[in-house]
């Protein structure tokens, strides 16, 4: 085979984003393994390799490789076609509501920034959410969840596309090094240039609607797992503890586990709260605790004598005699019943032994609406968890204070078994919600941005019937593109904002 010779223009786009990159601040490190991935694929291209592979170079790094597996699979999926249309009707009205909150939370991130420019601006590596480079993203769970993502979400592409007659070329994985950087499905071009624009748009609502069904699907069963642990040791513990109270000056420290108050039993927070609503401020009482785990895995059990702070003149304390803050804790305080006199341990998050994994069960104490909004809301919750926690799915430390429960799996997995269930389930909602998200805003090459223009259309071509569809496709076609700049903009602002003042 005749080798393909390069240009110099086949090598300034890459230069062009490397040194971008490098402005941005990604590692010189990532960006000497990309600048080589680069000229390896330019090597395999030239040489014939990639199309042996029956592989594409991308955007210039981005391995394009294809596979005729799974067509026979997605066929036979494909046959229950009013089930999969209603899906794909579905998908459509899923995604609008998805949409409208990507847009509100970009534009509000925008508007913070503008108010309150940020100092300085996340690293390269931190926005690329790449795993095992992102700081707060590990490898391995994130990695395998990334590609189970990917496959769900461009298989829900291809099912539409089959539902709708439409054929399939093949499948494959999008590479930067050994890293998954998308998936594709490839139906015949012509076929969607010619399908109905209300199909179009099922097909491209699918993906991201799949991932934002399965990260419901996957938050229940990890809803499930968490009930499967238990406290290894029954008391509770507090996240910190505040100075120049009683706990910080007998020696208190954070995730001690208490387990009794003056011989009183306190397994979990109301225990502890009603033991000590029967002491006032300036009592002393003796607590036993249990020190943190040494080399071994074991914990010393020790007693410490407190005396009780004032809760009430502790808050007010706070306000260092402003008197509008005075008065307004005074009201906030006589709100919750905090009164003079009241007993103060002096201890901040306090929490039972299972409060790692606590907020991730289902609860039905508090009412079907609240309930419900708590869980529809559950996946901007978990989105910043792995920041706080440095990449960890709870705290260390209170990682350390569970394990597996006597049920039948967790008893068959055990501990280690069963974090490692959580964690890969927790990165498996985690990386479904940021791509179902994120395909929806409305910027094309994103699935959010397809949706958009065909939207457009199709609103044009109802509202004025006399105009011409060339007219009207012109005319969606700018409007869809100043969508995308302007989302484009709107998403840039806050990230080169700090280099820009």
């Amino acid at each position: 085979m005749e080798e393909r010779q390069s240009s110099g223009f086949d090598y300034l786009g890459p230069i062009i984003f490397l040194w971008f990159l490098n402005i941005v601040g990604m590692p010189i490190w990532a960006i000497a393994i990309l600048a080589a991935w680069y000229f390896l694929l330019v090597y395999l291209e030239n040489n014939g390799t990639l199309d042996d592979w029956n592989a594409t170079r991308v955007m210039g790094f981005i391995l394009m490789i294809r596979t005729q597996r799974g067509k026979i699979l997605l066929d036979k999926i494909s046959q229950y076609r009013k089930f999969w249309r209603g899906f794909g009707e579905f998908s459509i009205w899923l995604c609008f509501l998805m949409m409208f909150g990507v847009i509100l939370l970009l534009v509000a991130t925008a508007v913070f920034a503008a108010i309150q420019p940020p100092q300085q601006s996340l690293p390269a590596k931190d926005l690329l959410l790449i795993p095992g480079v992102t700081s707060f993203v590990p490898f391995w769970w994130p990695v395998i969840a990334l590609i189970v993502a990917l496959v769900i979400h461009e298989y829900s592409h291809g099912i539409q596309a089959r539902v709708h007659g439409m054929r399939l070329r093949s499948f494959g994985l999008l590479l930067a090094g050994p890293l998954p950087m998308g998936a594709f499905a490839e139906p015949e071009l012509e076929e969607i240039v010619r399908a109905p624009r209300r199909e179009r748009i099922r097909l491209y609502a699918a993906g991201p609607s799949i991932n934002i069904v399965a990260t419901y699907l996957v938050l229940i069963i990890l809803s499930a797992t968490a009930s499967g642990f238990v406290a290894q040791d029954e008391g509770v513990h507090a996240r910190a503890i505040i100075d120049d109270t009683g706990a910080s000056e007998a020696g208190l420290l954070p995730y001690e586990i208490i387990t009794h108050i003056d011989g009183q039993w306190v397994p979990d927070f109301d225990s502890f709260s009603q033991t000590l609503d029967q002491s006032q401020a300036g009592d002393v009482v003796m607590i036993s605790v249990l020190s943190h785990e040494d080399e071994n895995g074991e914990r010393e059990a020790r007693r410490i004598s407190v005396m009780l702070t004032d809760q009430r003149q502790y808050y007010l304390g706070i306000c260092e005699g402003e008197q509008t803050c005075l008065d307004d804790t005074a009201e906030i305080l006589d709100l919750w019943g905090i009164y003079e006199g009241n007993a103060f341990l002096g201890v901040s998050g306090l929490s039972a032994g299972t409060s790692g994994v606590d907020y991730y069960e289902l609860s039905t104490d508090s009412g079907l609406i609240y309930n419900s909004l708590s869980f529809l809301l559950r996946p901007l919750g978990i989105m910043g968890i792995p920041i706080i926690n440095d990449g960890q799915t709870m705290a260390l430390e209170e990682r350390a204070l569970i394990k597996a429960g006597d049920g039948f799996v967790a008893s068959s997995l055990g501990t280690e078994g069963m974090l490692g269930l959580f964690d890969f389930l927790f990165w498996l909602a985690w990386i479904n919600f940021i791509l179902g998200f994120a395909n929806l805003i409305p910027m094309i090459p994103f699935d959010g941005g397809h949706i958009i223009h065909d939207t457009i259309h199709s609103t044009i071509a109802m509202l004025s019937k006399k105009m011409h569809p060339m007219q009207i496709e012109s005319l969606a076609g700018k409007i869809s593109n100043f969508s995308s700049i302007g989302m484009l903009l709107i998403v840039l602002f806050p990230i080169l904002l700090p280099k820009l003042i």
